[in-house]
């Protein structure tokens, strides 16, 4: 490039490096954008950061894999193969799903195996579940191929999309459209807890979301060997070829604003650094309170802010163990004896019950390099409530990681409490103080109908001009496929003219209100 070329390069900045920046700064690069990705933590990665501890490896964070193609495309920008950098395997089963009786289901993509596994508790429901498939496939088939990556920066296009939703029955809650199918209630728990992998209800997190069903059943569950870290070196790598940078331990103060556009940032330390876009995958909340200044919002206000509904918030403990439990698979959840009710103890009464759900990952199932020879390494998580329930997790945690400890090795790991060898949480107040989400809140904005597309944040900020969002608090959501489908939103909007972000037309509203 030739210093000429240099000076009419387009310059981004991108704050904070999770799946979202770093898939955002690679479609950047790819535009011919000179982009600095500016994170606060010591090494990128955001909720994915890495720990390493007495030999033990433990991601931080997303631990499932799905749509690997979504990934293969940010390899493909840069004239590169993900293969030639990862490794991903296909785990069997995907989950395996243990009741609190002991019985358990082994959940995968093999349709025979699994309509067995249906059998064991119900063959009666076996039609159902072909009718659940039917259903899930239409949902897939509008929520994913047709509105995954549309914009929804106009209540208009909100609009236009009404009937293809309501086609799918998307003012349902995902245990509702499951319940019209399937009616074991063991079953009905199977087919309903997808929405606890992006921070939902699935009492009331919209019926769109039983797509994540379907895009396991077409596309498996992954593991990247090395754990989900390597995927970050991976992504680290393609942004540096690009001629574009990553600077950590380097804090975003505020969002700089001229004429009503985003002109660069201020960083913590004084500095000031222009740039002609800013790209936030921030906590689209925390984006809006800090970054962003009060008089240049108009939809995003305080009271806006404050009146939205969050996700629960996460209780992790990471551990390793001086042996290896070989009848642990490397997914499996463990449900309590209560299911609606102490959903409801999380997301409604913000209370921390005595019982517990828990989802256990092994990912020396697959990759034993995670942790000593000899050895497993563990990540045990519990949805909790986020921070509005007050609940003063430094003189809590510890008590309650021992009570997850007990409960594993009345279950699944005999002996568990000898044989811990290495120990680490991560907890609510993490959530908040580490990860600047907003009330600790593990998943941004909880995904309810009123909190979907138009009405979340969206991707093209409709306050300020130059400001983009990506992420799990913007469009489409949480989990990896929609934190890394939000930066391909942000790529295909980037060159367009920005739409008037009008009121909401009243059949909107008319018709979101019916649906509630």
């Amino acid at each position: 490039m030739t210093q000429s070329d240099q000076a009419r390069q387009k310059t981004a900045i991108v704050i904070g490096s999770g799946f979202g920046g770093l898939a955002a700064a690679v479609r950047l690069g790819a535009r011919g954008y000179r982009t600095t990705v500016f994170e606060r933590l010591d090494a990128p990665g955001g909720r994915a950061y890495v720990y390493r501890q007495d030999g033990f490896t433990f991601d931080a964070g997303p631990t499932i894999i799905t749509a690997p193609f979504l990934l293969e495309e940010l390899w493909a920008l840069c004239g590169r193969h993900m293969a030639d950098d990862i490794d991903l395997r296909e785990i069997h089963p995907y989950y395996r799903i243990r009741f609190a009786d002991g019985d358990h289901f082994d959940y995968s993509g093999d349709h025979e195996a699994m309509k067995a596994e249906i059998a064991r508790f119900s063959a009666a429901d076996i039609a159902g579940y072909e009718r659940f498939l039917e259903a899930s496939a239409r949902v897939y088939e509008v929520g994913f191929d047709q509105l995954l990556y549309a914009s929804f920066d106009s209540p208009w296009k909100m609009l236009r999309a009404l009937p293809r939703l309501i086609q799918v029955q998307f003012y349902r809650s995902v245990h509702g459209l499951v319940a019209r199918y399937i009616k074991h209630p063991k079953l009905r728990m199977v087919f309903s807890f997808h929405p606890l992998l992006v921070g939902g209800n699935p009492f009331s997190t919209t019926a769109v979301y039983t797509l994540i069903a379907q895009l396991e059943r077409r596309h498996g569950v992954h593991f990247a060997m090395g754990g989900t870290g390597s995927l970050v070196r991976g992504l680290t790598s393609l942004i540096q070829s690009q001629g574009s940078e990553i600077v950590c331990n380097t804090a975003v103060q505020q969002i700089l604003v001229q004429d009503g556009r985003a002109v660069g940032v201020a960083l913590a330390s004084g500095e000031e650094v222009r740039s002609d876009i800013v790209v936030s995958n921030a906590d689209s909340a925390t984006t809006y309170r800090d970054l962003v200044p009060e008089h240049a919002r108009k939809r995003w206000t305080n009271r806006k802010l404050a009146r939205a509904r969050y996700s629960m918030s996460l209780f992790v403990w990471y551990f390793g163990t001086n042996r290896q439990y070989p009848d642990v698979p490397h997914h499996m959840i463990l449900l309590g004896n209560r299911y609606r009710q102490l959903l409801a103890d999380i997301f409604n009464r913000k209370t921390l019950a005595d019982d517990f759900s828990l989802y256990l990952h092994r990912p020396t199932a697959t990759d034993p390099s995670l942790a000593p020879d000899g050895c497993d390494a563990f990540y045990v998580l519990s949805p909790v409530p986020h921070m509005d329930s007050g609940i003063d997790w430094a003189e809590t945690g510890e008590r309650y990681r021992a009570a997850i400890e007990r409960s594993l090795a009345g279950t699944v790991l005999p002996d568990l409490p000898k044989h811990v060898v290495s120990s680490r949480l991560l907890t609510p107040a993490d959530f908040q103080d580490r990860l600047q989400s907003l009330k600790g809140a593990a998943f941004g904005m909880e995904p309810i109908l009123t909190q979907t597309a138009w009405f979340r944040p969206n991707n093209r900020s409709e306050e300020l001009e130059g400001l983009f969002l990506v992420g799990a608090g913007t469009h489409p959501g949480a989990g990896l496929p929609g934190v890394i489908s939000s930066a391909k939103v942000m790529d295909e909007i980037l060159a367009q003219p920005a739409t008037a972000n009008s009121s909401t037309p009243r059949a909107l509203r008319s018709s979101t209100e019916a649906g509630r």
